[in-house]
């Protein structure tokens, strides 16, 4: 009778000490399912330096948003008011097409999502590629980079397009460096 009282008590014993090991493996992997993406359009060059920066600090997957028509030096000049982005820009209905899209957004929690800063707002290609997904749930954190402008009416001209997502406020990066990137990261969380 001794023998078998014992015998209970250890598998008692084990199936508690088996209980606790499959939660603690299943907190690991609740925790390593959380997967951020920086996703980001560069026209120059300057936004893709501080998407790559931020990549790095978040331990994110980076995404470049490449538009299917490449953005020339003409595009650009915001001077000529029939140059593309002039005039897709007068246009908040203008959806520049994209080339490429991320695999498996549904793996990401968090998207961190970045541009330069075109009259004031985010370049209308940022809708295209935020109204390809469907970002319910999701934290989206919209950054940028300019020549001196802030985010403007960008938050207004964004959320339509991803309506059901977590939106935080647009941040500048121009001039972030590391450690105040990974400040404002863990802000975030």
């Amino acid at each position: 009778m001794k023998q078998l009282l014992l015998a209970i008590i250890g598998c008692l014993a084990l199936s508690v000490m088996a209980a606790n090991c499959t939660q603690d493996n299943n907190e690991g992997k609740m925790n390593e399912s959380k997967k951020t993406l920086v996703a980001y359009f560069s026209a120059t060059g300057t936004t893709m330096e501080a998407a790559t920066k931020l990549a790095k600090v978040a331990d994110a997957d980076l995404h470049e948003i490449v538009p299917t028509e490449r953005y020339t030096s003409a595009d650009l000049n915001w001077q000529d008011k029939n140059s593309r982005s002039s005039l897709e820009m007068a246009d908040k209905s203008s959806r520049p097409a994209i080339a490429n899209k991320v695999e498996n957004m549904e793996q990401y929690d968090t998207v961190f999502v970045g541009f330069p800063i075109w009259w004031y707002i985010a370049p209308t290609i940022i809708n295209t590629f935020l109204e390809q997904y469907d970002l319910t749930g999701k934290t989206v954190v919209p950054f940028f980079t300019s020549g001196g402008s802030g985010a403007g009416e960008t938050l207004n001209y964004l959320k339509p397009s991803a309506p059901n997502a977590n939106w935080k406020e647009p941040k500048s990066l121009n001039y972030l460096g590391e450690a105040e990137m990974k400040t404002w990261v863990k802000s975030l969380q």
